[in-house]
């Protein structure tokens, strides 16, 4: 206890350097002549990481956290609630984040493809008035810790309700990332590396294109799945059942900056399904639709290509069995 004011003073020295003016501030100079005269613009800064929440880390963390917003009320905290989506460290982690009104906290979890499938709500009841959510940590794991397109696609599957739940999960982002081959901790990294080649996964692919067709405001989007069945009068439809149903997801975002609107489609299904699609206000055009889709679950080598789709305010798309697809509006 006794250190604890010289390491809030480094916490502070730490912002200072990163954003401070050179004119005034002794930290902010040093980065200049460090050769970074513009301050960084240092927005989000995490206190703690994975931590046992006992009374001797609750007392230091909340000395830290409270000092930090009394010298930088601007500055995002964003506290730990442990290394689970449940447990003690995660209840007293989220305690703590809302009697204290931290600004965001940081979740962590690595799962079972089948996580992802079976808790699709996960975000969809927590608090609105709460605390934000960085998922600063998270992965798709399948048995012998390898990455492929069941791991792919439930990711996929994943952020697309991430994307629904954006005021409550303000950022995410995959663990680990980068891994040099033979010289690993953890597996399954994202981007692996050796001295002259860089491997890119399929999980690499699920992030790269949610991110690149990222939007700023959600559109609400729903997803009816129905089957052909025989009946007295010919086949027809009916509603799919429960587990057909968890396997098809989709998300749709805009943004307003390019005007793009980008629908997501995702199918866990090892058959095509054919997708009506309405969205109304959409002018006949030629849109881009970019897939990533494998050669079964086990494809540890699938890569995404892009083609044209005619579109309209209704169109019909048949999503390739194992396949994640964005449509380019």
């Amino acid at each position: 206890m006794e250190q604890m004011g010289a390491y809030i003073q480094d916490v502070l020295d730490l912002i200072e350097w990163a954003n401070g003016d050179p004119k005034t501030s002794t930290w902010a100079r040093m980065r200049a002549e460090a050769g970074h005269p513009k301050p960084f613009g240092l927005r989000y800064i995490g206190i703690g990481n994975e931590d046992l929440i006992s009374e001797t880390f609750t007392e230091r963390y909340l000395m830290i956290i409270k000092a930090v917003k009394a010298k930088y009320p601007d500055i995002q905290v964003c506290g730990t609630v442990g290394p689970f989506f449940e447990g003690s460290d995660y209840e007293q982690g989220w305690r703590l984040a809302k009697d204290h009104h931290i600004d965001m906290v940081d979740e962590h979890y690595y799962v079972q493809p089948g996580w992802y499938i079976h808790n699709q709500d996960y975000y969809d009841h927590y608090d609105r008035s709460a605390s934000k959510v960085y998922l600063g940590e998270y992965a798709s794991h399948t048995n012998g810790r390898v990455l492929n397109m069941e791991t792919a696609l439930t990711c996929a599957l994943h952020i697309c309700n991430l994307e629904r739940n954006g005021d409550i999960v303000a950022m995410s982002s995959y663990a680990p990332l980068l891994a040099k081959h033979g010289h690993t901790q953890w597996n399954p990294d994202l981007i692996y590396f050796d001295n002259e080649r860089v491997h890119l996964t399929t999980d690499y692919y699920t992030q790269m294109l949610h991110g690149q067709h990222s939007g700023n405001s959600y559109l609400p989007s729903r997803v009816q799945v129905s089957s052909m069945q025989a009946g007295r009068d010919g086949e027809r439809l009916q509603p799919a059942s429960a587990d057909v149903s968890l396997r098809v997801g989709m998300s749709v975002v805009r943004d307003s900056v390019s005007g793009r609107s980008y629908i997501k489609l995702v199918n866990l299904l090892p058959q095509a399904v054919s997708a009506d699609i309405a969205y109304p206000g959409i002018q006949p055009h030629e849109a881009t639709v970019t897939v990533l889709k494998g050669d079964g679950w086990a494809d540890r080598n699938a890569v995404p290509a892009s083609s044209k789709l005619s579109v309209s305010d209704a169109f019909t798309y048949e999503l390739p069995p194992y396949s994640f697809s964005i449509i380019s509006l």
